[in-house]
């Protein structure tokens, strides 16, 4: 989506200029994925406007594959507005009922498998609050990747300034028992698992056929799994914050990246943590990824510490 942001701490009411930028959850995320090398690509609905345009240029310019963008010459590229308080809170203003994304369904699926199949794909609850479409495709997407060999990485991203929370609760919980990877913040998981206490959280995600799960708590840091599954607190690495948005998008970029190539739960961790301190520490959602080289260091010294890879379910 465009962003219309106020330079922080200003809010939208008095701010006399915006920064013009492009974000989203799932953007963000392949985008980190992609400053550590990977080979991302988003999946996705924008208008035939200059705002999609400018997501495609912003796309290229982070080396994400666009080859999964449809263009709808018929509805607009979503928009948000966002301003973040001194008091490290977020404002946030969505435009995106009628977007294009708001009419994906599970036709869009057959771009996803139309060519060689993604190694991982990140389904997130800020899809599923879009309509029932996009639900939809959330759930064909997770029902058949394991027969693409295909693992399934769920972001949870409840945003209640979306509305439609009870469906997005829903159709997470749907598509559990397919996920590989669940990813979420302890803001979260009362919603999801009635609970924020981590063991619990383990445990049910567990129970509802979650292979692994990394829950995230904010300025107090992560816990990942253990050997046996257990949650293990590592603190946040972040010393300095400007702007908090995107540092879990961040994180889940970092932390993915380090599993797909063999390294460890724990080093996946500090790697997401390093990579969400830079995010936090600048303006943007993806200003304070770490440069190419860097993050390319970064993951060779994370997969040091190897683990068994995040593999699909068969």
């Amino acid at each position: 989506m465009l962003l219309l942001q106020a330079p922080p701490p200003e809010s939208l009411t008095e701010a006399k200029h915006l920064l013009v930028d492009i974000a989203g959850a799932e953007f963000n995320a392949v985008a980190a994925i992609a400053r550590a090398g990977g080979r991302t690509a988003l999946l996705s609905r924008v208008g035939d406007d200059e705002p999609g345009q400018r997501v495609r240029l912003a796309m290229a310019a982070l080396n994400v594959e666009r080859n999964l963008i449809a263009t709808d010459p018929l509805h607009p590229t979503g928009l948000f507005l966002r301003a973040t308080p001194p008091d490290g809170s977020r404002r946030v203003v969505y435009y995106r009922t009628g977007s294009a994304a708001s009419t994906m369904d599970v036709s869009d699926a057959d771009r996803l498998w139309a060519a060689e199949p993604p190694r991982a794909v990140i389904l997130s609850g800020l899809t599923a609050a879009l309509g029932d479409g996009p639900r939809r495709l959330i759930d064909a997407i997770a029902t058949n990747a394991a027969s693409y060999g295909t693992a399934v990485v769920v972001d949870v991203n409840a945003r209640p300034a979306l509305g439609n929370s009870l469906e997005v609760v829903s159709s997470i919980r749907r598509i559990l028992a397919f996920t590989d990877l669940l990813v979420l913040g302890d803001d979260e998981s009362e919603a999801i698992f009635g609970t924020t206490s981590p063991p619990e959280v383990f445990a049910a995600a567990r129970r509802a056929g979650v292979k692994e799960t990394v829950l995230k708590g904010g300025e107090r840091g992560c816990w990942f799994a253990s050997g046996q599954g257990e949650p293990v607190h590592m603190p946040s690495s972040a010393a300095t914050v400007v702007d908090s948005v995107g540092a879990g998008d961040a994180f889940l970029g970092g932390y993915l990246s380090a599993r797909l190539v063999g390294a460890s739960a724990r080093a996946a961790a500090a790697l997401g943590s390093d990579f969400a301190a830079g995010v936090v520490a600048t303006v943007g959602d993806t200003t304070g990824l770490p440069s190419k080289e860097a993050a390319s260091i970064a993951l060779s010294n994370a997969s040091l510490e190897r683990d068994e890879r995040i593999q699909h379910r068969s």
